[in-house]
């Protein structure tokens, strides 16, 4: 079984700051990319930015330059600091992993349960 497990939701003010983290743990051979998700109220889930193994990233428009998004290959884990926070940021958060479970197994996707960010005064 593979777990994905977030931690770091809540409310915060305009302005302020989060830190949302994801540790992917269970049998698991290696973890490709990595990233996170975010889907507010009658919105579809977009993304919100993904790292490779290698530490390349990729941002969403309306995150980049408030937004960093990290990770530790030794430990499966995956951060995204969030700051100058906005009530547009406003959703669920959700964690994902591309990973391998087995040498000679496939590629697959994984998600985490999600975690609500709230942004307000």
């Amino acid at each position: 079984q593979v777990q994905l497990v977030e931690s770091g939701g809540g409310l915060v003010q305009p302005g302020g700051s989060l830190r949302l983290s994801c540790v992917a743990s269970g049998s698991i051979f290696r973890v490709n990319a990595m990233g996170w998700y975010r889907q507010a109220p009658g919105k579809q889930r977009e993304l919100v930015a993904d790292i490779t193994r290698f530490d390349s990233t990729n941002y969403a428009d309306s995150v980049k330059g408030r937004f960093t998004i990290s990770r530790d290959n030794a430990k499966n884990t995956v951060v995204l600091q969030m700051n100058s926070l906005k009530p547009e940021d406003t959703a669920v958060y959700y964690c994902n992993a591309n990973l391998i479970r087995a040498l000679g197994d496939y590629k697959q996707d994984y998600w985490g349960q999600g975690t609500q960010v709230t942004v307000s005064s």
